[in-house]
């Protein structure tokens, strides 16, 4: 049952293809912010996959995150989402973004529950 509370952990070793540096969000051998926010997206998608109708799927409409601490190649980084409301087809979550217990981010993610056959027949 799709509810309050529902959460997921979703982890990522820092690798050269996710580094600041790499991916072109800044010049620095870091993590980079697109990076820990799509390990957020991750952990949220995850935390109510199992709770949807068949055939459907969420897609995300909006986070707002802050990006704190930086964290070197080699180090591994955990992504945690909260559902902190339902309200129909819309998925609000917390989300927070951890190396070891060293917080990196932490902000607020949206998703939408869609039909996965009719959201990509409107492509």
């Amino acid at each position: 049952m799709l509810q309050e509370g529902l959460t997921h952990t979703s982890q990522l070793k820092v690798t050269e293809a996710v580094l600041a540096i790499s991916m072109g969000s800044g010049d620095l051998p870091v993590l980079a912010t697109p990076a820990m926010m799509a390990l957020m997206e991750n952990a949220a998608m995850l935390a109510v996959a199992p709770h949807l109708p068949e055939g459907s799927t969420t897609v995300g409409g909006h986070i707002s995150a802050s990006h704190i601490k930086p964290t070197p190649i080699g180090e591994t980084v955990t992504a945690t989402a909260t559902v902190v409301k339902v309200d129909g087809k819309k998925i609000e979550f917390e989300v927070k973004a951890y190396c070891g217990d060293i917080l990196l981010g932490e902000g607020t993610h949206l998703r939408f529950i869609v039909d996965r056959d009719k959201f990509m027949s409107r492509l």
